[in-house]
């Protein structure tokens, strides 16, 4: 097998002393978080469930101003709380509430990752000012007395937008990657359509999070790797935990001569270790995130996070019969193939013909 491998002590060499200063003191927080969660698991009185929820909200406020005073310090990070008006967060708040709640069946979650990576294209791209416009000339479904058509001015993007590949890491990673593209094509004054690279790339899950390995299967990846030298690549995941899978295909195109002009990484949770892992070990690295979350586990998943993203945008897999990309495509169903074939023509060729 073609693999490339990344390990976890690879990715803590990047960190600085003040940012593992960070980490140790938000996991004591979070230490104090579990045992709110414990009584509150536990209790039958009415009064302690309220003195600890009152302890949990009071100590959730203190790491959030602590993420905020730490992604302050660090401009290639944006969180999305963190850098709009005051009025924009409880939406966000509402909408990851709903993805972490348990009782969010797939075709919900599915409707609320599409919301989120809306928001996200608007944090990145929505801010963006100028005098140079753009004009959209539409044919609308009025024809008395002729045809009728609608004019709307729009501020032009396009530089920033168009320049772009969209990077896919398997398999979560899919249907954001899709609706990111859609969103670019949407505000592109062109319609462009995104190219795609399609990697495959996995964590061992048999390892903890201190000696995790990242395993990119270039046997089972599908890229031109032409395409990439020079363009802003564009990477959406919905969960950021370590960094680790993003570092590691960024640095194997590296080390194969492929310098890409920019990397962004958008995530809906990012942890805080993995957003500072990933700008600190990649150049030109911006990571865009609804939402941070404080800590990881000794598995390195986030905390409090919202489970397996992947299975619940694509439902489990057999064990022994996974799917492949063609079918992850084939069972998002029509309405999802109607709404992004234009992207879907693109990964087809991608992986049909290699592109």
């Amino acid at each position: 097998m073609n693999t490339v491998v990344l390990k976890a002590e690879d990715l803590d060499g990047f960190l600085t002393d003040a940012d593992r200063a960070s980490i140790s003191r938000m996991d004591g927080f979070y230490r104090h978080v579990m045992t709110c969660f414990t009584l509150l698991s536990t209790t039958r009185s009415e009064a302690e469930r309220r003195r600890e929820e009152d302890k949990l909200i009071g100590l959730y406020n203190e790491m959030g101003s602590l993420m905020q005073e730490i992604c302050s310090q660090e401009p290639d990070i944006h969180v999305y709380s963190f850098r709009t008006p005051q009025e924009s967060h409880a939406e966000a708040s509402r909408l990851i509430a709903k993805l972490r709640d348990i009782r969010t069946e797939r075709e919900e979650f599915v409707y609320y990752i599409q919301r989120a990576y809306e928001m996200l294209f608007n944090l990145a791209y929505g801010g963006t000012t100028g005098t140079n416009k753009n004009y959209l000339i539409v044919k609308t479904p009025v024809t008395m007395p002729v045809q009728n058509y609608a004019v709307h001015k729009i501020t032009n993007i396009d530089d920033k937008i168009e320049n772009t590949v969209m990077c896919v890491m398997l398999r979560g990673a899919l249907l954001p990657s899709m609706i990111m593209s859609k969103e670019i094509e949407e505000f592109s004054s062109h319609a462009h359509v995104t190219p795609f690279a399609l990697f495959r790339i996995r964590r061992d899950d048999t390892k903890h999070e201190n000696d995790m390995e990242y395993i990119l299967d270039l046997d089972r990846s599908f890229f031109n790797p032409g395409m990439l030298d020079g363009r802003d690549l564009v990477f959406a995941d919905p969960m950021n935990a370590t960094g680790g899978s993003l570092v590691t295909v960024i640095k194997y195109l590296l080390e194969q001569g492929i310098k890409p002009k920019s990397v962004q990484f958008f995530n809906v949770i990012a942890a805080l270790k993995g957003a500072l892992r990933a700008v600190r070990a990649l150049d030109n690295c911006e990571v865009f995130t609804l939402w941070m979350d404080p800590v990881l586990n000794e598995a390195a998943y986030i905390m409090p996070g919202l489970g397996d993203a992947g299975d619940r945008i694509n439902g489990r897999d057999m064990e022994e019969y996974p799917r492949n990309i063609m079918q992850l495509i084939a069972d998002y169903g029509s309405n999802i193939a109607q709404l992004y074939r234009a992207q879907l023509r693109e990964i087809e060729d991608t992986v049909l013909n290699r592109k």
